[in-house]
């Protein structure tokens, strides 16, 4: 391996593959760095077009490597730790200058993470409330006592001081249990639950296949955490004399707050979101059975159904109950609206 400089002037490696290397480039390519990258990190580099193989610009991490290929890594410069404000648009619901709540759309990130350094919500708060934004949620998630995923949309609030950022975070923390705090979401789900109104007591951890998602565990099982959800049925679509319906429109309200709980736990038990593209994989095929223009409509529904309608909580400094809700965005409504038709 030899060490050169880009003509940007960054730090190139130049690696040869011996006679009997081979693999994929991203696990060849670890290796050969040993131990200064990730294979994350390596990975990711490959896909925006840092590595190229025999002078050939590669972004296929699963490439295989042959004996003799000349592998070249140019090393961009390192990320800026501390996200910058961005003037993205925001849906703001209210604002003092304690807390900000927002609309937050389907599509944005909520906090700089890997392969989302930029265009979160972070960097839209801190273009928006500049340096009030408190710090205690870290560097990269000033003011954020809560999240929703990327694709999920609805109703979000944020500290703008410790003090206020303490006190949500405490309710947050508590789900309500004691205190006002109040989540409740709307989602689309494909079947109809078996009772129109329940309570799912499922703990879930991470998948023991992919780590990136969320599965109903034992109670026993070292990584699981307790999780409840609550639903209620509210409107059947296409629903057939046996009672059966296509899919179904219900509100959940948490009472407790894992990562994708409502998704695992709708799946869990046979319902699973419309739209899902992690947890409704053998739900696809459904849509099918759907009259047109249903039929369109859902297929080509990018994302899971699922809007976060309401937030309830005590205000930090006023002891006030603050009540938000936000209406369902206009991609949801016509999925529901194409249902119902």
């Amino acid at each position: 391996m030899s060490e050169t400089f880009s003509e940007a002037g960054l730090p190139r490696k130049v690696l040869n593959a011996g006679e009997d290397d081979s693999g994929r480039l991203d696990a060849w390519l670890t290796a050969q760095v040993d131990g200064e990258l990730s294979r994350n990190r390596i990975k990711a580099l490959i896909e925006e077009g840092a590595v190229s193989v025999n002078g050939k610009v590669v972004t296929e991490p699963k490439k295989k490597i042959q004996p003799g290929d000349v592998v070249e890594l140019v090393q961009p410069e390192p990320e800026d730790p501390e996200p910058k404000g961005e003037n993205i648009p925001l849906e703001v619901l209210y604002e003092d200058d304690d807390l900000i709540v927002i609309a937050k759309p389907a599509g944005l990130v909520v906090h700089p993470g890997a392969g989302n350094w930029t265009g979160t919500l972070v960097n839209a708060l801190i273009y928006h409330c500049g340096a009030s934004l408190s710090g205690i949620g870290g560097v990269k998630r000033p003011g954020i006592v809560h999240r929703l995923d990327k694709e999920t949309s609805g109703v979000m609030v944020a500290a703008k001081n410790d003090i206020a950022h303490r006190h949500l975070a405490e309710q947050f923390a508590d789900h309500g249990r004691s205190g006002d705090l109040q989540r409740a979401y709307q989602a689309v789900v494909w079947g109809r639950p078996s009772q129109l109104k329940g309570t799912i007591n499922a703990p879930l951890g991470r998948s023991s296949g992919d780590r990136t998602k969320r599965a109903v565990k034992r109670e026993n099982s070292s990584d699981a955490r307790q999780a409840v959800t609550h639903y209620d049925v509210i409107e059947r679509f296409q629903e057939a004399p046996d009672a059966t319906a296509l899919a179904s429109l219900i509100e959940c309200r948490l009472e407790t707050g894992r990562t994708h709980q409502i998704r695992v736990h709708m799946a869990h038990v046979g319902n699973p979101l419309v739209g899902d593209p992690e947890y409704s994989g053998g739900f696809k095929t459904k849509a099918n059975r759907l009259p047109e223009p249903a039929r369109s409509v859902v297929g080509a529904f990018p994302r899971q159904a699922l809007h976060a309608f309401l937030l309830a909580f005590e205000h930090p400094r006023t002891g006030e109950i603050m009540e938000f809700e936000a209406p369902v965005p206009e991609d949801m409504a016509a999925l529901i609206e194409a249902l119902r038709e």
